[in-house]
């Protein structure tokens, strides 16, 4: 029978202080719950059990203790804790226990593509997702004493300044080159595309919103959950929702209008860049009602002070320009996308 629930990164507390810790206390060592998952992200609930959710953790240790701490703690775990299965398996996961007992770069190196240590350069950035980055800088920290953890996590916490300012270009980009699709498709009779068309917007606009309050993305289970806690998604959340809802095209256009007006009033509120004049006007000599967003990219550009940077087109991070879970959640794989960044700016 299952233990009570509580959330994961509770239970954890508790599972490496009263279980974990004094096994291995002889042996120095960090001790977290990061990486993967729902309960690092802290959005765990009574149905997250039935599926890779109970006592887990990493402990991190130097390379000449791993094979002694392993075998402590393989030999030292309880068969459950607080109720909850210790060693548990999973879909094509098999049945183990899951404190997981490695270096901390060997860890690094798993979730990001990349030991960020010391420095990342700016390329390194753009081809890490913010699902994976999230997974550094959310979770709990149980045990640090030398600092190792608190600083990478410092360090990782948002992106550098050009790299932001690069992103936003990306982002106000995208958003440009498809505002005014939105009536051009409702104009031939398309429906079903005028409603697609404002639904990507609106996840743009979503995203946007995130890059203005220095805060990564989830993965789209997450995304819609972590935006609502946004303080900067109170005004533009509401015209979001009837955008995607509206069944014409003259509620849709003014939903999304209204809410590029109100991301842009936050652009300009950010001092990122000059001010630039917030309100929505016609696409050319056509009757579509756009922000002409890239206005915005543009300055995000030219207050890049990085000339490899400002010089890179803007085809965004590796979570603006691809949408494969596959590639998203494989720091491994997304990783090989580094070498595109060499290539397109060349």
């Amino acid at each position: 029978m299952a233990g009570t629930f509580v959330p994961s990164l509770q239970l954890n507390d508790a599972f490496y202080r009263e279980v974990v810790a004094p096994l291995v206390a002889p042996y120095p060592h960090a001790a977290a719950l990061l990486g993967w998952g729902s309960d690092v992200l802290g959005y765990d609930t009574e149905r997250s059990t039935d599926h890779g959710w109970g006592p887990r953790l990493q402990l991190f240790v130097d390379k000449d203790d791993v094979d002694t701490v392993r075998r402590q703690v393989d030999t030292g775990l309880p068969e459950s804790f607080r109720g909850w299965p210790v060693w548990y398996g999973w879909d094509n996961a098999e049945v183990a226990h899951r404190v997981d007992v490695l270096p901390l770069g060997d860890w690094l190196v798993g979730q990001l593509g990349v030991d960020p240590r010391p420095d990342l350069d700016p390329l390194d950035w753009l081809a890490i997702p913010q699902q994976q980055l999230l997974g550094v800088v959310k979770g709990a920290v149980y045990a640090d004493p030398a600092g190792e953890l608190a600083a990478v996590r410092k360090a990782l916490d948002w992106y550098p300044h050009d790299v932001w300012l690069w992103l936003l270009g990306a982002q106000w980009q995208r958003i440009s080159q498809e505002e005014a699709f939105v009536g051009r498709t409702s104009e031939v009779g398309d429906e079903l595309g005028s409603r697609l068309v404002a639904g990507r917007l609106a996840r743009e606009l979503m995203g946007l919103a995130f890059l203005l309050e220095r805060q990564y993305q989830p993965y789209t289970k997450w995304f819609g959950t972590a935006f609502n806690q946004l303080a900067s998604a109170a005004e533009p959340r509401p015209m979001l929702e009837r955008a995607v809802a509206a069944t014409d095209f003259a509620t849709r256009e003014g939903a999304l209008a209204a809410a590029y007006e109100a991301l842009a009033r936050q652009h300009n509120q950010a001092a990122l860049t000059p001010a630039l004049d917030p309100t929505v006007r016609l696409f050319h000599d056509r009757p579509f009602r756009v922000l002409d967003a890239g206005r915005f990219a543009r300055a995000c550009v030219d207050a890049i002070a990085d000339p490899a940077l400002r010089e890179l087109p803007l085809v965004g991070s590796v979570d603006q320009f691809v949408d494969s879970t596959d590639v998203l959640s494989a720091a491994g794989r997304a990783r090989q996308l580094r070498a595109f960044y060499d290539r397109v700016g060349s």
